[in-house]
């Protein structure tokens, strides 16, 4: 499995939604406007990356079952 593609895009698409969870979540630490507005940004970018990593997340398990689960 490890050395399947699909999961590691997968795995790497899951890894980009932590660290934009991350950045977004030290932003909203910060005073001011313009801080506010990049993490609201940072959230929206978030959600996009997360709905990308679970459709990979879906089409992996989708390929395995059709390939019987190797």
């Amino acid at each position: 499995m490890l050395k399947d593609p699909l999961f590691i895009l997968a795995a790497l698409a899951c890894g980009v939604v932590a660290v934009i969870l991350i950045k977004g979540i030290s932003t909203f630490g910060k005073e001011g406007v313009e801080n506010a507005k990049r993490a609201n940004k940072f959230m929206q970018y978030r959600i996009i990356a997360q709905f990308v990593a679970v459709l990979l997340i879906l089409l992996f398990v989708y390929v395995r079952r059709q390939a019987g689960g190797e």
